[in-house]
Order: C-alpha cells, then structure tokens, then sequence
C-alpha cells in the first residue's frame, strides 16, 4: 500500500511544477505523510480520510504564509498608468451626449464625466479608469494652480 502512497505523492509533486499557485503541494506532502503511516495503519478507508483531512489542514494552515512571500504587487503599464493622473479639459465634457476632450502629460484623450455631469473647459480633472479609448473622469475638487 506504501508504494500507491509514494506514486500518489510523486504525482503531485510532479504537477506542482507546472502550477503556479503553491496548491498541489500540499497534496502531495499530504500523500507522503500517509506513505510513512500506511506502513502502520492498512485500512483504505483510513488512510484516504488521513489523507483529505491533513490536505485541507496543511491548506488553511500555510496558505496565508505561502501568500506573504508569493504576493506580487502588480504594476499599472501604458494607458492604465493614466488612472489617478490629473489632466486639463480642453474640450467641455458633454454629460448626455459623452463628448468632450482632456489633456494629460501632453496627450489629447477623448474622456467623459463619471456621473454624466457636464464639465467646462479648463476644468481640471483626474482620471478614474479608461474604457476603450476614452477616459472615465472625474473633477478634483481642490485643482492645482499652475
């Protein structure tokens, strides 16, 4: 019964390399586990439940240490860099129609209010997230003197 146990492991082993989530891993610690003790304990249907138990244990136990060192803090590139960047309006933002331009760091993005509101020109504005091509703003309430 030991060597099924050991076979079990290796497979799981084997498919955490092609994984990137640090999951199977534990399944197949789990297997080893229950390879040593299958050399003790010969019932299936205990071994089985030893296995599952001590898989979800060892899950739930590790898995917010694992998530520590694995967490990668994703970083914005090309237009979703733009997201929280302030920007001028250089064409009135038409609220009802979804018309209107700004300008940001030189560039000339069409851009339409958050809530539908109307913006006058030389309004200055952030920008909360893009669509396609047009900007999703909003007006700052504080602008910046320039």
């Amino acid at each position: 019964m030991w060597q099924i146990w050991l076979i079990v492991a290796g497979i799981f082993f084997v498919a955490e390399i092609f994984t990137t989530g640090f999951l199977v891993f534990w399944f197949g610690l789990s297997a080893l586990i229950v390879t040593f003790l299958s050399l003790v304990i010969s019932d299936l249907v205990v071994l089985t439940s030893i296995f599952l138990v001590l898989s979800v244990i060892l899950i739930f136990a590790t898995r917010p240490f694992v998530n520590k060192f694995l967490q990668t803090k994703s970083v914005n590139t090309n237009v979703f860099s733009l997201v929280g960047k302030h920007g001028i309006v250089i064409v009135p933002l038409d609220g009802k129609k979804g018309t209107g331009q700004i300008k940001i760091n030189g560039e000339i993005w069409s851009a339409e209010e958050l809530n539908k509101n109307d913006v006058p020109e030389d309004a200055e504005v952030v920008i909360v997230k893009i669509v396609g091509v047009k900007a999703i703003v909003s007006v700052v309430d504080n602008p910046t003197t320039k």
